[in-house]
């Protein structure tokens, strides 16, 4: 789909399946902190998560900046950037591992954890206590994608290798664990992932998100990482 490759003709990447923004939320420690379960980014706001949150640092985790990238683009910057500047004064800390917040929820150290959807559906699967949110606002996301580097000395058995990750055959493996592939017509129903789950994600324009990481993420470093755990 053309929303899935490089748009120059013929592409110099093309993409595979999509991965998304989701919330891990621990039922059974909302309960005992009599929290509510949020249905947006906007609740994660509310002085009643002080200190309950834990999401990634985007400076190390492709997960935490496809949440910032998100924001910046669905709500424009003066916007995403306040809250941002709310939510950081209900983050207990910021992970370098966009899979942490969820393990967290998951484990019961925080009630909430700023996660992906493949990881929520993972903790979810391995019995632990939790709900994933899907914020309707709207989802960040990101895709995976594959091209050839052009320094190769392979290039032949690199060819070989994209055309099978471009193929059906392919595709119908990722749909195990994807909800969205880069072929139309051969995703499946995922446990746990709502159906229109595609029809939520933000408008994501690859070229600017690149374009603009580094300024991104200087000014996020200035603001929140005195949250951030050692590395």
């Amino acid at each position: 789909m053309p929303s899935y490759r490089d748009p120059k003709n013929p592409p110099e990447w093309v993409g595979m399946d999509v991965y998304g923004a989701a919330v891990c939320f621990n039922t059974v420690e909302a309960g005992k902190q009599n929290l509510p379960k949020p249905e947006t980014w906007k609740d994660l706001t509310k002085p009643v998560y002080k200190g309950k949150i834990v999401m990634p640092n985007p400076a190390s985790s492709g997960t935490g900046y496809l949440d910032v990238a998100g924001w910046l683009q669905m709500w424009g910057e003066a916007d995403a950037w306040k809250f941002m500047d709310a939510l950081h004064e209900n983050v207990a800390h910021y992970t370098h591992s966009g899979s942490k917040p969820c393990r967290e929820a998951g484990a019961g150290e925080f009630p909430v954890g700023v996660s992906f959807e493949y990881r929520a559906v993972t903790t979810k699967k391995s019995v632990a206590p939790i709900d994933i949110v899907f914020p309707t606002e709207g989802l960040g996301w990101d895709l995976e994608a594959s091209g050839i580097m052009k320094a190769t000395k392979k290039v032949e058995a690199a060819r070989k290798v994209m055309d099978w990750l471009a193929s059906p055959d392919a595709m119908v493996l990722f749909s195990k664990n994807f909800a969205v592939l880069a072929i139309p017509g051969i995703a499946k129903p995922l446990d746990f992932v709502p159906a229109d789950y595609e029809k939520r994600l933000v408008k994501n324009d690859f070229a600017w998100s690149a374009k603009n990481r580094d300024r991104i993420l200087a000014e996020w470093t200035k603001r929140y990482d005195s949250k951030s755990e050692p590395k």
